[in-house]
């Protein structure tokens, strides 16, 4: 009986110390790309002078330090043929304080990093405003989580995209969502946010966008690729391609997006 005890401990053991084998996963190391964050916003109707552009590069699987670029040229120009610099305040953070929004105007970006020269054009599009938030306890999808509800008014002269930032203290990213017009038009709108982790006394705070279509069928890809990613080290879908180029070669394009937009930003305690 002893001795089958022990047999019996050793293979347990065996079992337990194998459990630590250390795996190391040889992952293949990407040529960095650069990567631009060109989010201009404009919390309408209130002054909009100081906009961040942010490049960076794109890291390898376990690297937790972001590659900051430095020294780029950064300058925006509007219709009226009026440039904005962007100068560099840290690495690879670029800021100007004279910035110029004009509804209805496109802007050109420009930006020379790393001996390449980037550019895009984007649009500031018509705001839209909430005209109410409404709470209650019935909302997810078991039906018994609190929700905030915010709805505004689409505009029936334009086709209109939008999208709803949701954040509180309890998530690690802001929990975004867009909509179009396109079986809406002229009719009262709504974005939801319900969590069963949230409760009365938590601020939820809300960002609501008027985008451009081309910047909204952008997030629509996006969204579509990070809800069907399987995994750190399943094979990724297709790249999610943005609207700033490189003007030397068209396929050695930059990831993220130039955007212009409208929002009102509102914060809501929940009852």
């Amino acid at each position: 009986m002893k001795a089958i005890q022990l047999v019996s401990l050793f293979l347990v053991f065996s079992l337990c110390t194998s459990c630590l084998d250390v795996v190391e996963v040889d992952l293949e190391e990407a040529t960095p790309r650069t990567v631009i964050d060109a989010t201009i916003k404009w919390e309408y109707p209130n002054e909009s002078n100081k906009q961040l552009i942010q490049i960076s590069e794109t890291r390898n699987f376990f690297e937790d330090e972001i590659t900051w670029i430095s020294n780029a040229n950064v300058e925006i120009t509007n219709a009226n043929s009026q440039t904005f610099i962007f100068e560099e305040i840290e690495p690879g953070q670029y800021i100007t304080n004279n910035f110029i929004p004009e509804l209805n105007a496109d802007y050109q970006l420009q930006i020379q990093a790393n001996g390449i020269q980037y550019e895009a054009t984007e649009r500031f599009v018509n705001p839209s405003v909430i005209d109410s938030i409404v709470q209650d306890d019935d909302g997810g999808f078991t039906g018994g989580e609190k929700e905030v509800i915010i709805y505004f008014l689409d505009n029936p002269e334009e086709e209109n995209y939008y999208l709803a930032r949701f954040n509180t203290e309890f998530l690690a990213f802001p929990e975004v969502d867009i909509q179009s017009d396109e079986f809406n038009n002229g009719n009262r709108m709504s974005f939801s946010f319900a969590d069963e982790d949230l409760k009365t006394g938590d601020k939820v705070e809300i960002e609501f966008y008027s985008i451009s279509k081309a910047y909204y069928n952008f997030l629509f890809r996006l969204l579509l690729q990070s809800g069907s990613a399987g995994g750190p080290f399943q094979a990724q879908p297709a790249t999610v391609r943005g609207n700033i180029i490189n003007s030397d070669n068209f396929d050695d394009f930059p990831f993220g997006y130039f955007s212009l937009s409208t929002f009102e930003k509102v914060s809501v305690t929940i009852e």
